[in-house]
């Protein structure tokens, strides 16, 4: 498996080509899905509390629906149904091999390193982004992981750096690993993201003293 994942903070795309790369170097906080105000960014699409994690691996389960009346029809316990990338899919935290009832089953992401016994809620983003956008350095109190549909990514951690693809299975980062993300290749990169969080603490933080080397601009 490799070591990778998404941020809560990317660059902005905007027109005309010193906008574009003046926009570039910003950086912008992830926003609810209600201030939406087009298709490019990171959006939060749903929150899950999911209560006290078991001893036993999980993984993180990704199908899609025809529909959301059929997905809310067979939604789980512990499930969530979002519609992102112009899909409608089923999420769940679960053991390997769980199915989620119907749908089309896409993924199976983990394990997800977790505290047993301790209450997690599990935060959905979905995350598009152009060539060149980037996160800043930061952490998260659990493991993220990624669905890549679209694009390329080049993550730096201080083991040193990765890359994430289309195609790839899934992509995770362990919990407080220091962490910068950056888009790259020539296509848009277009991603499920889940953050799995403790309870009561802040999805993501930035108060690391760790500095990227700038491996991903090579």
């Amino acid at each position: 498996m490799k070591i990778t994942g998404f941020v809560l903070v990317l660059g902005l795309l905007c027109t005309g080509n010193d906008a574009r790369a003046q926009e570039s170097r910003m950086l912008a906080t992830c926003r609810p899905a209600s201030e939406r105000t087009g298709p490019v960014g990171c959006w939060i699409i749903a929150h899950e509390r999911l209560g006290e994690m078991p001893a036993a691996p999980l993984f993180w389960h990704l199908s899609t629906y025809a529909s959301r009346t059929a997905a809310d029809a067979e939604k789980v316990r512990g499930a969530t149904v979002v519609e992102a990338l112009d899909k409608v899919w089923m999420l769940a935290i679960a053991p390997t091999g769980s199915r989620t009832p119907g749908g089309t089953r896409v993924a199976e992401i983990g394990p997800l390193v977790v505290k047993a016994g301790t209450s997690y809620t599990a935060q959905y983003m979905e995350a598009i982004f152009p060539p060149g956008a980037r996160t800043r350095p930061h952490t998260h109190p659990g493991p993220e992981a990624w669905y890549h549909e679209a694009g390329g990514v080049c993550l730096e951690t201080p083991e040193g750096r990765d890359f994430g693809r289309a195609g790839d299975n899934g992509f995770i980062v362990p919990a407080d690993r220091p962490m910068q993300l950056t888009v790259v290749g020539k296509e848009q990169r277009r991603s499920l993201v889940l953050i799995l969080h403790e309870t009561g603490k802040p999805a993501s933080g930035f108060d690391t003293n760790w500095m990227p080397k700038g491996l991903c601009n090579e």
